[in-house]
């Protein structure tokens, strides 16, 4: 794969539940494989649900996991100030446009307004 992507709770959860459909399950399959990234709040969100286990914490410790840094508190510091957006959602954007991340999201709606952000719904491109 050339592209490297963040992918976002809704779809960790859809993967670790086997309810994506089968050709997003198989893109989701690939990218963990190839490059498995989340955001830390994305590590919040999944452990945080009420469905987590340890076996889920194991396997999100399998991943890259991008920590609040200042260049992430920044971006999301704009994104705020120009976007309508929740705050876990622009610390999500920021990370992704930080690392040069194209974001693997149902909820393409929350991103869409987002200049610098690239976006992938395995939903409809899948």
């Amino acid at each position: 794969m050339g592209k490297r992507f963040l992918i976002d709770t809704n779809i960790l959860l859809e993967y670790i539940g086997n309810i994506l459909p089968l050709k997003a399950n198989k893109l989701v399959d690939d990218i963990i494989t190839d490059d498995f990234n989340i955001s830390v709040i994305n590590y919040i969100e999944v452990l945080g649900h009420q469905s987590a286990t340890q076996d889920i914490s194991d396997f999100l410790n399998l991943a890259n996991r991008y920590e609040l840094t200042q260049e992430i508190v920044r971006q999301t510091i704009i994104l705020r100030k120009i976007v309508k957006i929740k705050l876990p959602d622009a610390i999500i954007a920021a990370t992704a446009i930080v690392h040069n991340l194209v974001l693997i999201s149902r909820n393409t709606k929350d991103f869409e307004n987002i200049k610098g952000l690239e976006l992938l719904n395995p939903h409809q491109d899948s």
